[in-house]
């Protein structure tokens, strides 16, 4: 964290609007594609990255200055967008009003634009299929590079589980990536001209 962000972080914690607003604007891109990547929808990841920062102004004073602002910021997103998913099904999705955030604010910039690409769109479609706390913890170690113990911390989960859980969910995106990309197989034809099966 740069002495500018520090000082804003400050600034924030004694409740000064406007520090908080900077802070904003240098996370809301990395919030925003935590979210997209969680919930695969650009508009439901605008809206949750509002809310995440919403949360995060009025949980300020429980913010533990010995953890990093990224971490405890991301693990607020990877939470809400966890807590969104399940609720998805229950059709039980609600926003709060928020007077401090102004949804344009938080419009995806260039780093955002390569999240469309062909390929972050097979891999986001990938990443959909694997359970939340997967989803999550994948992300948040391959994407944003976070410790298995900063990990551990965000999701509640003991270091062993998160090693589990990126073990099991690394197979299952290889798994799936492999079934996507491996062409099916020629039929080889024997010396007769007959059709046969390819040796495995």
């Amino acid at each position: 964290m740069s002495e500018l962000e520090t000082q804003w972080l400050h600034l924030a914690l004694r409740g000064d609007a406007q520090g908080f607003s900077n802070l904003i604007e240098i996370y809301k891109g990395p919030v925003y594609n935590l979210c997209y990547r969680m919930l695969g929808d650009p508009i439901e990841a605008e809206d949750a990255a509002q809310e995440t920062f919403l949360r995060a102004y009025k949980g300020l004073k429980r913010y533990d200055k010995q953890r990093p602002f990224s971490t405890w910021l991301l693990s607020i997103a990877a939470h809400y967008c966890i807590d969104q998913t399940r609720r998805r099904k229950f059709g039980m999705v609600s926003m709060d009003e928020n007077p401090l955030i102004d949804p344009a604010d938080l419009t995806p910039g260039p780093e955002a634009s390569t999240v469309m690409s062909e390929e972050q769109r097979r891999i986001q479609a990938l990443l959909t299929k694997l359970n939340t706390q997967d989803r999550a913890a994948v992300i948040m170690r391959y994407w944003y590079e976070l410790s298995y113990e900063e990990i551990a911390d965000s999701l509640s989960l003991t270091v062993s589980a998160v090693k589990s859980r990126l073990h099991r969910a690394r197979n299952e995106l290889a798994g799936m990536w492999m079934e996507q990309n491996i062409p099916a197989a020629p039929v080889e034809r024997n010396y007769h001209g007959n059709a046969q099966s390819p040796a495995f």
